[in-house]
């Protein structure tokens, strides 16, 4: 039975399970390969999202628990209050080696700016705790974060 589930500002009807993750209906039905397959178990965090602000890991959320939320994708990171300067830190400072958790990188931090504008290294750490970078580059991770929010 096809589904409703707004994404990035716009309404889309698909056909697919209701125990289909969020991931790959947003992969595979919508087009949007901005999000990232990691472990498919929530421990990476390569397929945070934004439910209705809330990072969340895509790859275990169900569309039949977003109900009428809203679904916001790194596509749409540009149109966020802290989006457009988490960017240009994230390019000033070279953030990315390999990219591939990139994605799921800015979506935890652009949660983390939304809820405390002004993190504590203690905040931005715990708030990024959960996103794995296989690269290394917490430290430049970090610092575009505290870029962003100055």
């Amino acid at each position: 039975m096809p589904s409703s589930i707004k994404v990035n500002g716009q309404t889309h009807l698909v056909d697919a399970d209701e125990d289909t993750p969020l991931l790959w209906v947003l992969r595979d039905i919508l087009g949007m390969t901005g999000t990232k397959f990691g472990c498919g178990q929530a421990l990476c965090g390569a397929c945070t999202v934004h439910i209705d602000g809330v990072a969340t890991r895509s790859c275990v959320t169900t569309i039949e628990t977003i109900g009428e939320s809203e679904v916001t994708t790194i596509e749409a990171l540009h149109t966020m209050e802290h989006g457009k300067r988490l960017q240009d830190a994230w390019v000033e400072l070279e953030v990315p080696q390999c990219g591939y958790c990139q994605s799921g990188q800015l979506m935890s931090a652009a949660a983390l700016l939304a809820e405390t504008p002004k993190p504590t290294n203690a905040d931005i750490d715990g708030a990024m705790s959960g996103n794995i970078c296989r690269c290394g580059t917490y430290q430049r991770i970090r610092a575009a974060i505290q870029r962003a929010s100055a």
